[in-house]
């Protein structure tokens, strides 16, 4: 039988029973913390993937609740002594500055990657690379549950002037029908699997009759965070017939599965989500950043990845944490990032070398990280902006001791200056 679906957020804290044995302080630093980062998690993550004998080092603790130090000691001090102690309009304000100056929309997501048509700003649309484009339905704009790390918690605010949405399909038709280069289209919010199948169908069927259209992606967490939306809800069997037919329509059909832990894989309603997936033709591609506090192991990579291969997922994308957020807090140096991904790889039978990593995407595109020799990091681009820069090995140089981000990098020599321009 489904559990129901029931949401926690701040104000639903002191209904999770588990929580009772926790210091009060600790709740304490989850308020503040929450104060700018968005808190919401749900009953299947607290009551089964949660060691709640261990939850101070519990990977998926760390995932869905916000922790004091994603927060610079700066910010929580402000914010503990602001908070009931300054007008509402002015605490308001000081917390809008502080999200603002964490880099809400990183890589030219708002300028760069935002298409127009016929001098119209085509709003939830995301246009980086030649054949693909980005989708944000509105009615998909949340999740079961929020990643600490979530480099798009700008969706998750309440302010519809830093959320990327389209409250209509029209837009992104038109703009398909003038472009045929465009092969695929990636649904991604939030998370699509939110919604039900009567109002996800109003999206991904129109999509069916553009022609050159040949990949449908989905965006989603909800494997790891409600697997009955596959195999026990309600509208389970409606939405796998959903997808029934987008593959009888002739398209391919990817549900690009957010993992970070094998926890995530290690119950049986998961287990049955994933093969009634995969039976109808669905193709699972896995893909998760390594974080320092959750992941940041080459035996968890390993063991997450093998896992997925026996139950039919594609290894995809190992990435680092985007330069958002609390990107200090889960970030590991570039040099740990290649030691963690090259020693989880080399002990993964071949299936599970479809993986890449570690990936940064940034504002020209999707760099791997291929090699680390003393101060030389070996990069390429998987995807750019410019197609012909992709795939060409360039060297780079550390500005900083310990680099986490591209940004921390500069060209070896002038000749590889290319690779750092737009």
């Amino acid at each position: 039988m489904t559990p129901a679906f029931k949401a926690f957020g701040i104000k639903e804290l002191s209904s999770i029973s588990q929580l009772n044995s926790i210091d009060q302080r600790f709740i304490d630093d989850i308020k503040v913390a929450s104060e700018v980062y968005p808190f919401k998690t749900n009953n299947y993550v607290v009551d089964n993937l949660i060691d709640w004998n261990h939850w101070e080092t519990d990977p998926i603790f760390r995932l869905n609740f916000p922790d004091r130090k994603m927060l610079t000691d700066n910010v929580y001090e402000k914010i503990k002594k602001s908070k009931g102690h300054i007008p509402e309009i002015e605490y308001k304000n000081l917390i809008h500055d502080i999200r603002l100056s964490l880099n809400p929309h990183p890589a030219g997501q708002m300028d760069l990657n935002t298409p127009y048509f016929d001098s119209m700003r085509l709003e939830g649309l995301q246009h980086k690379y030649q054949k693909t484009v980005l989708f944000f339905p509105g009615q998909g704009q949340t999740c079961h549950a929020y990643c600490t790390f979530c480099f798009r918690w700008p969706q998750f605010i309440n302010d519809s002037n830093l959320k990327i949405q389209a409250r209509e399909i029209e837009s992104l038709l038109i703009y398909l029908r003038e472009n045929p280069q465009i092969s695929e289209v990636l649904l991604t919010g939030g998370d699509p699997l939110i919604m039900n199948s009567h109002t996800l169908s109003k999206y991904i069927l129109p999509i069916l009759e553009i022609p050159h259209i040949r990949t449908i992606r989905i965006g989603t967490k909800a494997l790891s965070y409600w697997p009955f939306k596959f195999v026990t809800d309600n509208d389970a069997n409606q939405i796998l017939q959903l997808f029934n037919n987008v593959i009888a329509g002739g398209k391919h059909l990817a549900i690009m599965a957010h993992f970070n832990h094998p926890v995530e894989l290690s119950t049986s309603i998961i287990r049955e989500a994933i093969a009634r997936l995969t039976e109808i033709g669905v193709t699972i591609r896995s893909q998760g950043p390594l974080l320092k506090h959750i992941n940041n192991s080459a035996g968890v990579w390993s063991e997450m990845w093998e896992l997925q291969v026996h139950l039919g997922c594609i290894p995809y994308y190992m990435f680092l944490p985007r330069d958002t957020g609390a990107q200090h807090y889960f970030s590991e140096t570039l040099q740990n990032a290649h030691r963690i991904f090259t020693d989880a790889i080399q002990n993964t039978t071949g299936l599970c070398r479809t993986v890449r990593g570690p990936i940064m995407s940034v504002t020209q595109g999707k760099l791997e990280l291929l090699d680390v020799q003393d101060d030389k990091f070996f990069l390429r681009y998987i995807q750019h902006r410019d197609p012909k820069m992709a795939y060409k090995v360039f060297l780079a140089r550390s500005k900083r001791p310990d680099p986490i981000w591209f940004d921390d990098l500069a060209p070896y020599d002038n000749s590889f200056d290319s690779f750092f321009k737009l």
